[in-house]
């Protein structure tokens, strides 16, 4: 079986790790009402539409 002859550095492990420790940003669309970003397959919380209906009342 095939063993390393020398320990890998700290410095090496935590830069292989940090590459699948980062946080992704969440996706964003825009509203085909009024334009605002909002997250996708959810109602827009400016103008309440989802899927051309309304379905929050806003002001």
């Amino acid at each position: 079986m095939a063993v390393p002859k020398q320990r890998k550095g700290r410095m090496s492990t935590r830069a292989r790790r940090s590459a699948n420790d980062r946080i992704a940003a969440p996706s964003r669309s825009i509203c085909p009402q009024c334009g605002e970003v909002k997250l996708p397959h959810r109602v827009c919380p400016n103008c309440g539409y989802y899927k051309d209906r309304e379905v929050l009342e806003t002001e």
